[in-house]
């Protein structure tokens, strides 16, 4: 027995169309045609020696193998999926991501940009502005530069830049 793989565009090309219970939605998700989806699925049937799907009415339905095979490879591509994300973010030539409100960017964050720039021009800085209660916690972000008020959470680094003074403009 061959301990070989398939072809991974086979095997990407059954996992979508497992997932998505379509070839039509898989060849728009991998932005290919109908056909080389199919024939991707053919090539995979014909490497395992099994039937994947039976045709049902105008759709298809995934027999035991497939079932097998559908979870196994979403299981395997989810984790390639978390492990290229977490590579993409952790490289050394990732961005440092900070997120602000447009008003903070506009007023406050902009007119200091320059200095920023020269005090620190190997900083890849890449800004997210928000509205509204900005989420710590938001996926993609490094940092959040924000007004705000203790209690802080306890399972975040705060830094306070400095205390927040109100007076009267004439």
């Amino acid at each position: 027995m061959s301990r070989d793989l398939p072809p991974l565009n086979a095997l990407r090309a059954f996992e979508a169309t497992a997932r998505l219970n379509s070839v039509s939605l898989a060849a728009e998700q991998l932005h290919v045609t109908h056909g080389a989806v199919s024939r991707q699925l053919k090539v995979l049937e014909e490497h395992l020696g099994v039937s994947l799907f039976s045709k049902e009415g105008r759709g298809l339905k995934l027999t035991d193998a497939g079932i097998r095979l559908r979870d196994a490879s979403a299981e395997a591509f989810e984790r390639l999926r978390d492990v290229c994300a977490e590579l993409t973010q952790s490289g050394a030539d990732a961005p440092f991501v900070l997120g602000l409100s447009g008003s903070l960017l506009a007023r406050w964050f902009i007119p200091r940009l320059g200095r920023l720039n020269a005090d620190l021009p190997d900083l890849r800085l890449h800004l997210s502005a928000g509205e509204g209660d900005l989420d710590p916690r938001r996926p993609g972000l490094d940092a959040l530069l924000v007004f705000a008020e203790p209690p802080w959470p306890a399972d975040m680094q705060v830094y306070e830049l400095a205390s927040e003074r109100i007076g009267p403009v004439m």
